[in-house]
């Protein structure tokens, strides 16, 4: 069973060979430094030629950003960029790129995909997330009250330019998933309340979500932090999966995917114990593996794996990722 094949059967809780093997965000530059001193070869420092190394699965991922290379301010970190519409307005030429992704890129990872080997996946930053890069987090949260029509005028945008961009994907290759990088929860649950989110993210979801359904493109929030709470919201609006189920934020893969049985999972695995070893890696792997013979979720590192993992302990990482992700195929109960 080839990539493609095994992940459109995860999405659609059929039987796999195995489940697939990925890393859903790459690793932090100072683990990749630490692995060059421990045997990473230096020349690699390309975090799909890493993956690649490591043998795990060939999936490719494409963040798409609403902001040109032209910007001239610091957007990371919460940065405020705009207090009110003028702003806005004025900020608008460099928002929104019509070259926001390099088709060459894509064009030759779909002669891949033509082969069957590689997963194509790509990122829009959401509905919550691009208006709290633009006001900065703070202002954000005040702007859901002071700003509201602003707020709205930044997602109609937004859905514009998502759904013009799907289109000229979709014309080069046919992505297997997406994802909305949201980061709307934290370890206390949402950020926002059902009312912000039904009256502020809601509508463009149900506007972009349809057009990734019709073109068998599976729609996934990312949230770090508790999304328990989140998830009967995003279910509403046609969301089909979650990750990256922070265990440290609390989240219980079990329970959600008991009160949430067609929800695409991606996960999950406690990264703070990976510095600890083999046995606490297999005990983390004992806690998910139920979950994982129900299908529709793929195991993974909760986050990006962290510097205090040596290259050792990551080759026992994905040495036992393997064999449980075999081992459950054999087992799973659809």
């Amino acid at each position: 069973m080839d990539n493609i094949e095994r992940f459109n059967n995860f999405v659609s809780f059929k039987p796999v060979d195995r489940l697939p093997m990925i890393e859903w965000a790459y690793w932090w530059d100072k683990t990749i430094d630490r692995w060059h001193g421990e045997g990473l070869p230096a020349e690699l420092t390309d975090a799909w030629d890493i993956s690649d190394f490591f043998g795990l699965d060939y999936y490719r991922q494409f963040w798409i950003s609403p902001v040109t290379a032209d910007i001239t301010v610091n957007i990371s970190h919460g940065t405020e960029i705009i207090k009110n519409k003028k702003d806005y307005d004025n900020i608008l030429p460099v928002l929104y790129p019509k070259d926001a992704f390099d088709e060459k890129i894509i064009e030759g990872l779909t002669k891949l995909k033509g082969k069957r080997e590689a997963v194509i996946w790509f990122t829009f930053e959401g509905f919550f997330w691009h208006p709290r890069v633009l006001f900065g987090i703070e202002n954000h949260m005040y702007a859901f009250y002071d700003h509201g029509s602003l707020m709205k005028r930044i997602n109609e945008r937004l859905t514009e330019y998502m759904l013009d961009l799907i289109s000229k994907i979709c014309n080069i290759s046919q992505p297997c998933f997406m994802t909305f990088a949201e980061d709307m929860s934290y370890n206390k649950g949402p950020m926002l309340s059902k009312d912000c989110f039904d009256e502020f993210l809601a509508p463009y979801y149900k506007q972009v979500v349809p057009e990734l359904k019709k073109r068998n493109i599976v729609p996934i929030i990312d949230s770090d932090g508790d999304v328990t709470a989140l998830l009967p919201w995003i279910e509403e609006v046609g969301i089909e999966g979650i990750l990256p189920l922070e265990r440290q934020a609390g989240v219980d893969v079990a329970l959600i995917r008991k009160n949430h049985p067609t929800l695409k999972l991606i996960g999950g695995f406690d990264k703070t114990v990976m510095h600890l070893g083999e046995h606490a890696m297999r005990q983390e792997f004992e806690r998910l593996l139920p979950v994982m013979k129900l299908g529709g979720y793929i195991p993974s590192v909760d986050h990006q794996t962290p510097p205090d993992v040596s290259i050792h302990n990551y080759r026992s990482y994905v040495s036992l990722l393997r064999e449980y992700c075999e081992k459950c195929a054999s087992e799973t109960v659809f």
